[in-house]
C-alpha cells in the first residue's frame, strides 16, 4: 500500500508540500509536519495542544468518543475487576502482566525502597503546620536528587529502573508524612507486612497510642482509585514530565514538575474542587438552586466533577468507580449531609436532560472526592493521593522517553508583541 500523505498547498507562495500521515497501532491518523518550517517556513497554531501529538508512546491509549482507556492494551474495565495496583505498576513500567516470580520480586523492591531518608523526615519540619501536602510533596520530591544523587545518570537503565521503584515506593510515605505533620503527628513508619494500599492508610491513620486496624473495604477501594489514576495519555502533569525530562534532568526533578502541574484545580485539584462545591451548597434542599444556576450561562456558578475535555460520551473510570462509589458508602455505612448532597447531585445530572444531552456525566474526580471523604481522608489531600497514583504513570512515560533518542522539547509561539523600535533615553520619553 502507498504511503498516506497530505498534499498542501501555500496559496501566497504557491509552494506544495507533501506531509506524511502517522498511524498508530489504534487512533485517528496524524499529520507529520516536521518538513513544514524547513519547506514552506511555516509552523502551526495549537492552543492547548487539542490536535497535536507529541510524541509515540507504547503505554496508554484513549478513545474519547467511545469511553475507551486501555493500560498497554488491557481495558481498565478488566484491569479495575482483576488486578491490583501493584500489578498495575508493574505493567505500565514494563509492558507486559508479571509472572509470579516477577511479581514477587518487584513487590519486595517496592516495600525494600518504602522509607525515605531520616533528613528528609527532618527537612519536612521546616514547612509551616498548615502548607499544603502539594506543596511539601513538591518540595521533597524535588529534594531526593539530593539524598540518592549518587544513582542519577538517565543514561544507565539501571539507575532508571531503581529510580522509578524508589518514586512508587516513596511517593505514600511522603504523602502520609505530608497529613501528618499538619496534624502534629509524629511519623509513621511504613509497615512491611502490609501491602501498598493497606500500608498508606496505616501510615496515615496509625497513632502510638492505641493499634490501627486497617479497614479491608477502605484499602481495595484505595488500591482501585490508584489503578484508574495511574497513567492517563499526555495529561498536563505526563506532558510536564516528558518536556521536563526531554532536557535531560533527574528523574526526581520530573516528577517534581509533574506534581506541581497536577496541583491545578483544573487538573488533579479537581476532585477537591468538587468538595468545595459541595460545601458551597451546603444542604441537599439547595440543590435544585444550584442545578439552576450551572444552566444559566450568565451566572459564574460551574459544577465541579462533570464532563471530561477527551472523554466525550461517558469516562470509563467514572463507571467503574461508581459502583464502587456506593459499595463503600453501603458498607461503611456513613452518614454524612455532604455525600447525602452529592447522591443527590449525581441522581439529577443523570436524570435531567440538560445534563444528558450534553453528556455532563459524573467524572471520575466527582466519585473520588466522595471516596477519599468517606475514608477519612481530608479534602487538603485529595490531589497528594491522584500524584500517588499518577506516580506510576509519570515514571513510566519518563522510562519510556529516556530509552529511546529525543529532542529537547521546544513548543514555538505567534508573537503579538511590538515591532521593532528604537530606545529613546529616559529624558526624552
Amino acid at each position: 500500500m502507498a504511503e498516506r500523505k497530505l498534499t498542501l498547498t501555500d496559496s501566497e507562495s504557491g509552494k506544495t508540500l507533501d506531509l506524511p500521515v502517522v498511524s498508530g497501532t489504534e487512533g485517528d491518523p496524524t499529520i507529520d509536519i516536521s518538513r513544514l518550517h524547513p519547506e514552506l517556513g511555516l509552523f502551526t497554531f495549537d492552543p492547548g495542544y487539542g490536535a497535536t501529538a507529541s510524541c509515540k508512546s507504547d503505554i496508554t491509549y484513549i478513545d474519547g468518543g467511545e469511553g475507551i482507556l486501555r493500560y498497554r492494551g488491557y481495558p481498565i474495565e478488566q484491569l479495575a475487576e482483576k488486578s491490583s495496583f501493584l500489578e498495575v505498576a508493574y505493567l505500565l513500567l514494563y509492558g507486559e502482566l508479571p509472572k509470579d516470580t516477577e511479581f514477587a520480586r518487584f513487590e519486595r523492591d517496592i516495600t525494600y525502597h518504602t522509607m525515605v531518608h531520616e533528613r528528609i523526615n527532618s527537612f519536612m519540619d521546616g514547612f509551616h503546620y498548615d502548607a499544603h501536602p502539594m506543596a511539601i510533596l513538591s518540595g521533597v520530591v524535588a529534594s531526593m536528587a539530593g539524598f540518592y544523587h549518587d544513582k542519577l545518570d538517565v543514561n544507565d537503565p539501571e539507575q532508571r529502573d531503581l529510580a522509578a521503584k524508589r518514586l512508587i515506593a516513596k511517593m505514600p510515605t511522603i504523602a502520609a508524612a505530608a497529613y501528618r505533620h499538619s496534624m502534629g503527628w509524629p511519623n509513621a513508619y511504613p509497615s512491611n507486612s502490609l501491602n501498598y494500599s493497606e500500608r498508606f492508610l496505616h501510615m496515615m491513620f496509625s497513632v502510638p497510642a492505641e493499634n490501627y486496624e486497617v479497614n479491608p473495604v477502605a484499602a481495595k477501594a484505595l488500591d482501585l482509585l490508584f489503578i484508574l489514576h495511574a497513567d492517563h495519555e499526555q495529561n498536563a502533569s505526563t506532558s510536564t514530565v516528558r518536556l521536563v525530562g526531554s532536557t535531560g534532568a533527574n528523574p526526581y526533578a520530573c516528577t517534581a514538575a509533574g506534581i506541581a502541574a497536577l496541583w491545578g484545580p483544573a487538573h488533579g485539584g479537581a476532585n477537591e474542587a468538587v468538595l468545595n462545591m459541595l460545601n458551597q451548597i451546603g444542604d441537599v434542599s439547595r440543590v435544585g438552586e444550584f442545578v439552576k444556576k450551572a444552566k444559566d450561562k450568565n451566572d459564574p456558578f460551574r459544577l465541579m466533577g462533570f464532563g471530561h475535555r477527551v472523554y466525550k460520551n461517558f469516562d470509563p473510570r467514572a463507571t467503574i468507580i461508581r459502583k464502587a462509589c456506593h459499595e463503600v458508602l453501603d458498607e461503611l455505612g456513613i452518614k454524612d449531609p455532604l455525600l447525602d448532597l452529592a447522591m443527590e447531585l449525581e441522581k439529577i445530572a443523570l436524570e435531567d436532560d440538560y445534563f444528558v444531552q450534553r453528556k455532563l456525566y459524573p467524572n471520575v474526580d466527582f466519585y473520588s472526592g466522595i471516596i477519599y471523604k468517606a475514608l477519612g481522608i481530608p479534602t487538603s489531600m485529595f490531589t497528594a493521593m491522584f500524584a500517588i497514583g499518577r506516580t506510576v504513570g509519570w515514571v513510566s512515560q519518563w522510562l519510556e522517553q529516556s530509552a529511546t533518542p529525543h529532542r529537547i522539547g521546544r513548543p514555538r509561539q505567534v508573537y503579538t508583541g511590538a515591532a521593532e523600535r528604537d530606545y529613546v533615553s529616559i529624558d526624552q520619553r
